[in-house]
């Protein structure tokens, strides 16, 4: 294995291979669904969360002319629920997360039927749905509970 560090302006970048191959450098991969970034900032990651939660949003909505407010809740669970809650534990504390929240409160405005400017906190409590913030320390305290031997 060699390392060789290449000087451009002020910035440094590493060159590394193995076995007369390089070993290419990239800003981002996903890796069981997860998006990491060279600087751990999860923005990547959030962006495409963003997309998918926009399309969770949409079938909430469509759907909503047409079923019961609990068969609702059920396709909130299936589209949204899922989709935000997958990987939480290492996004959840990104200062990008307020974008996942508010697209959250935009899905529970939609399941009740509501303006834009209604408070969501009495929403959350009638649905049963825990906040963004909130399912992230349950997913903590549930990883903490499920691997106590690991601390």
């Amino acid at each position: 294995m060699w390392l060789a560090s290449m000087q451009h302006s002020s910035h440094h970048m590493l060159v590394s291979g193995f076995n007369n191959k390089f070993i290419t450098n990239s800003f981002y991969t996903k890796f069981l669904g997860v998006t990491m970034n060279n600087t751990l900032s999860w923005n990547n990651h959030i962006e495409l969360l963003v997309k998918k939660l926009s399309k969770a949003c949409y079938i909430v909505r469509n759907a909503k002319t047409y079923i019961s407010a609990p068969s609702l809740k059920m396709i909130y669970y299936t589209f949204f629920h899922s989709v935000m809650s997958y990987g939480i534990i290492f996004w959840g504390n990104s200062c990008h997360s307020s974008i996942i929240f508010r697209l959250q409160k935009k899905v529970i405005r939609i399941m009740e039927g509501c303006g834009n400017r209604v408070s969501c906190r009495g929403l959350f409590r009638k649905f049963q749905i825990l906040p963004l913030k909130s399912q992230y320390i349950l997913s903590l305290l549930m990883f903490v509970v499920q691997n106590r031997t690991l601390f």
